[in-house]
């Protein structure tokens, strides 16, 4: 089967779904009913400049291409460019059990911007590269480069994160490196592998690279935010030095 598909031309988000493991598990999930606006593996901020290219109520602004490797910020007002993106996604072998998604992300705004979110009191924080996943991949847990898992990560800062549990009568997770050169780092996460946090039962699988936890980022015109994520793939629940190998091998550490 197609291990994942990346969906440029959708009208309000581009994003990736299916993404499915290496033995043929889909793990993604888009546009749910409590959260219509999570697109499976998709990446956009909160607030730019105020104005919401987050939750898709009106109004919000919206990301399409214009070419394979190119797309607009469009305003609410759906006329205006407020950022130009430059946008790779390359998948990477990395053996029988895995494999990864390098993307490369170049923001230019068209005028001085503040890159902003909702700040966290019981929910908040979140923007940039994130994932949604199925409400049936089950017994997930979050794990960070100390080796620390936790049902729930708000704010805490590593290099890396791995959500990894059951799916499909076997175990699959997705490991997300952030970027050293990238601002912030090591990035702050926020992550829940329970629906609770959504006010409803069973699996809510969300997890954010929340470089805007702490506060926001000003972009000068013309100026260019750069960020390298890679997203690991992988069956199997992952420990800590295997997530570290993966690290080690993207970085050369």
């Amino acid at each position: 089967m197609t291990r994942w598909i990346y969906n440029a031309d959708h009208r309000r988000r581009p994003h990736v779904h299916p993404l499915a493991s290496p033995s043929g598990a889909v793990l993604t999930r888009d546009a749910p009913d409590d959260h219509p606006w999570h697109h499976a593996l998709w990446f956009t901020i909160k607030f730019v400049n105020g104005e919401n290219f987050w939750e898709e109520v009106p109004p919000y602004g919206v990301l399409r291409h214009v070419d394979p490797g190119t797309l607009h910020w469009i305003r609410p007002d759906r006329d205006t460019v407020a950022i130009v993106e430059q946008r790779s996604i390359t998948e990477v072998d990395l053996g029988d059990d895995a494999y990864a998604l390098d993307w490369s992300i170049s923001l230019e705004p068209q005028a001085d911007v503040v890159l902003d979110r909702t700040p966290f009191t019981t929910w908040g924080g979140y923007g940039g590269l994130s994932l949604r996943g199925r409400p049936d991949w089950t017994d997930t847990r979050l794990l960070l480069a100390d080796g620390s898992t936790h049902d729930r990560v708000l704010g805490r800062r590593s290099p890396w994160c791995d959500l990894s549990g059951r799916v499909d009568g076997g175990q699959a997770g997705v490991l997300v490196l952030h970027g050293p050169e990238n601002p912030r780092h090591p990035v702050p996460w926020y992550g829940s592998t329970r629906a609770a946090t959504y006010g409803d039962e069973g699996w809510s699988n969300f997890l954010n690279a929340a470089f805007l936890w702490d506060e926001p980022l000003s972009v000068a015109a013309g100026s260019v935010l750069s960020l390298l994520f890679r997203v690991v793939v992988h069956d199997g629940v992952w420990a800590r030095e295997r997530c570290a190998a993966e690290w080690s091998r993207w970085t050369g550490t």
